[in-house]
């Protein structure tokens, strides 16, 4: 991981505000972070970057119109898919009003970007800065997304499976040919399927695919070469599988995509949360 850059000192003043700010550095292609947790609330956004984190059971892949809350705590592992725009906000939890207890995604509003630019690019601290850490705070609500994760079964058979589907989410293997290279049966694979994510195994690989999709459509990756890359066929097929999942059409992430943002930043696991008045 790049070396990182503090953007300031001090403590914010007011009384409720948590210590903020944004940090800036390089995530390089390859780049991996082992198990992990931090002190300090992140809020991760990516315009160009592909980053997954990981927990015990889920998966995240965030799209660029979104961003991802990862609480205080939270043990997880990332990885620098493609290299590319990303930042990282950091929260000090203490006085925080946000309490969300797991991974969460939040949208990427007009005016949530803009305040995440703000504070990017603003690092001397004000009375206009720290109102804007504030705002961008109150401003983030949770927003129900299967494009967020894939949850991962904890079975070493459904297991192997669906980190194999993650990494080559186009493997056109049917669930029979699955059952089979992991020495079980059709019947076993769906229960665990079923009982350990909470979807089946054809619901599944759809969320996994459309995860995939989404990275490879906010890199400009036309719709017709993202389907046939996550195993479609056909784009209209893709393209209605894409919205049942997401509830939008897949040209919407591509259009993400192509916006700027700020540098390039990843945190690593040992960075210090900056005070900022």
């Amino acid at each position: 991981m790049a070396d990182h850059e503090d953007t300031g000192t001090g403590r914010w003043a007011g009384a409720g505000t948590p210590p903020l700010v944004a940090l800036q550095g390089e995530g390089r292609q390859g780049t991996v972070l082992e198990l992990h947790d931090h002190p300090q609330h992140l809020l991760g956004w990516s315009t160009t970057a592909t980053v997954s984190l990981r927990t015990d059971t889920r998966c995240w892949l965030v799209p660029p119109t979104h961003a991802l809350w990862v609480p205080a705590g939270t043990a997880h592992s990332v990885e620098v898919l493609r290299a590319g725009r990303v930042c990282v906000v950091v929260i000090g939890p203490a006085d925080c009003p946000i309490a969300w207890t797991e991974p969460t995604g939040v949208l990427v509003t007009p005016l949530v970007r803009e305040l995440i630019l703000h504070l990017d690019g603003h690092t001397d601290p004000d009375p206009v800065r720290a109102r804007a850490g504030r705002l961008l705070v109150d401003l983030l609500e949770p927003v129900p997304s299967t494009t967020f994760h894939v949850p991962l079964p904890e079975d070493p058979r459904a297991r192997l499976i669906a980190d194999a589907l993650i990494a080559d989410p186009g493997d056109p293997r049917d669930l029979a040919a699955w059952a089979d290279d992991t020495h079980t049966s059709v019947r076993t694979i769906s229960r665990l399927f079923s009982q350990e994510t909470g979807l089946t195994f054809a619901q599944w690989r759809t969320h996994a695919r459309v995860r995939a999709a989404v990275s490879r459509l906010a890199r400009g990756a036309s719709v017709g070469a993202t389907a046939r890359a996550v195993g479609y066929r056909k784009p209209a097929a893709f393209s209605a599988a894409f919205r049942r999942v997401t509830g939008q059409h897949p040209g919407v992430y591509q259009q993400a995509g192509q916006d700027q943002g700020p540098r390039t930043t990843l945190v690593a696991p040992d960075t210090p949360v900056v005070r900022l008045p």
